[in-house]
């Protein structure tokens, strides 16, 4: 199962991306402009940084003027990364990978690089995958020499997020989206380089690159135009049902966790906005669900903001964590405090629950069963001790900056392991939303970790922080 460690996260990129745009298929979210005249059709860049939501689907860019004219660059329902182009039934292109991509933790920098002058037909149209290329394919379709590309023909519709007129969207964050205007230009050294270091695939500043008349550069940095080119062109896009709440911090060079849908309880869950909203459960059966990020050491903080309640019966909700060792692999029917080394807060009883004391938990703090309640959780895997707050109160008179006298703690935690934040609903009108510092919904507290990271209700108790790369490397 894929998992972000310290071990995988880099501290200091170099350059840094601000903003991510995060795309919900289920709001229909797209960008959309048309183009102009091409400088040079025979040639072409596309650079995108993705971190995707869902599986099976994925068309992040498609330029087209009818059925018979278009071009693609997509996951197809295999999760494998394709690239098409149609010209009226001439000059067809078809790269489908053998390799999939089905990483919901991780941001992939997917490149085509189109020359057609080449004599060498694969040599035509090449695509790369964390600054590698790809060379193994499961369909492989050249164009002929010298070929026009829809992609950039006058007055063709460029969509971001959606393929066409149709119903098919995109679900995840995007960063970095480029399109050079004959240009064919490969990734080391031009959209990206390899960390010295620990030889991960980072980007670069792209800002002094050659664009070309129908070129543009989206920062997503904007939040007031979501669409601005900053390539100096002022191609911009229309932006259709993105506000500003779609703008993340969460991006290539910080990535933050969010809950981790390859799970197999995710099935019979609801999950929008990023995986970071729970819509509920398919029927009503206890699921867990876990983060994307493992902790191992440090102290961390976050959030979740409770969206709906059954009425009939409160809220049925456990949030907490979990060791990496002992989580709860199963479609239905799975707690992950009903384990040794699982420990939650619940909403319904307030009690603390471990090793499958539901109802009949620990006392420990109030409930929390009212629509817009705010429970944080600060995890002390330095001193073993985790505390939960409800609307800035901590419960049991706990305080998380009381190092090993653990003043309040639900629990001392075993040592040794890798922990996961969890979550555990029961009823189908269950909703939430988790707060891992860049929230999906309007937060006004402003409150941030000591490095500057998040928007918090809470204030964030001295030496916490976010769960994202950045602070991963340094404390984790």
């Amino acid at each position: 199962m894929p998992l972000i460690l310290g071990t995988n996260s880099i501290k200091d990129t170099g350059y840094n991306v601000a903003n991510s745009l995060r795309f919900n298929e289920g709001s229909s979210d797209y960008l959309n402009r048309t183009f102009g005249t091409a400088t040079n059709r025979l040639k072409l860049t596309i650079s995108v940084w993705l971190k995707k939501s869902d599986l099976s689907t994925g068309l992040f860019w498609h330029s087209y003027n009818s059925g018979n004219y278009r071009f693609q660059f997509y996951f197809d329902g295999n999760d494998r990364l394709g690239l098409l182009n149609v010209d009226g039934g001439s000059n067809n292109v078809e790269l489908i990978t053998n390799r999939v991509f089905r990483d919901v933790s991780a941001y992939y920098h997917v490149q085509a690089v189109i020359d057609t002058t080449q004599g060498t037909a694969s040599n035509r149209v090449k695509i790369y995958v964390g600054g590698v290329q790809e060379t193994s394919f499961a369909t492989e379709t050249y164009p002929s020499q010298n070929a026009d590309m829809s992609l950039g023909a006058d007055s063709y519709s460029c969509q971001l997020g959606r393929y066409g007129g149709d119903s098919d969207y995109y679900s995840g964050y995007m960063c970095e989206v480029l399109y050079l205007d004959g240009q064919s230009l490969t990734p080391d050294g031009n959209t990206g380089e390899f960390d010295s270091d620990s030889g991960i695939w980072k980007p670069i500043d792209v800002s002094g690159l050659t664009f070309g008349d129908e070129g543009f550069y989206l920062d997503f940095e904007n939040s007031g135009s979501l669409g601005a080119d900053v390539s100096g062109n002022s191609n911009n896009f229309t932006v259709n049902n993105l506000t500003a709440i779609d703008q993340s911090t969460d991006t290539c060079t910080n990535n933050f966790a969010t809950l981790n849908r390859l799970y197999l309880s995710a099935s019979s869950l609801n999950f929008t906005e990023g995986n970071l909203t729970n819509n509920g459960n398919s029927s009503n059966e206890w699921r867990s669900i876990y983060a994307t990020i493992g902790l191992t050491s440090g102290k961390w903080y976050f959030e979740i903001r409770v969206n709906k309640v059954k009425s009939s019966d409160l809220g049925n909700i456990a949030i907490g964590i979990v060791s990496e060792d002992q989580v709860v692999q199963t479609a239905d029917n799975g707690k992950f405090f009903g384990t040794s080394r699982g420990y939650a807060y619940h909403s319904k009883t307030g009690k603390k629950l471990n090793n499958d004391e539901n109802e009949v938990g620990d006392t420990y703090g109030d409930t929390w069963t009212t629509v817009g309640d705010i429970i944080g959780c600060a995890i002390d895997l330095d001193n073993h001790k985790i505390y939960w707050r409800k609307n800035g109160t901590y419960q049991n008179s706990g305080n998380p900056e009381s190092g090993a006298t653990g003043t309040g703690s639900a629990f001392d935690l075993a040592t040794g392991y890798t922990y996961l934040v969890a979550i555990a609903t029961y009823y189908d009108d269950e909703r939430y939303s988790f707060n891992f510092g860049s929230p999906p919904y309007s937060e006004s507290g402003g409150n941030s970790d000591g490095n500057g990271y998040g928007n918090y209700a809470g204030s964030v108790p001295s030496g916490y922080y976010s769960l994202n790369t950045k602070n991963l490397a340094e404390f984790g």
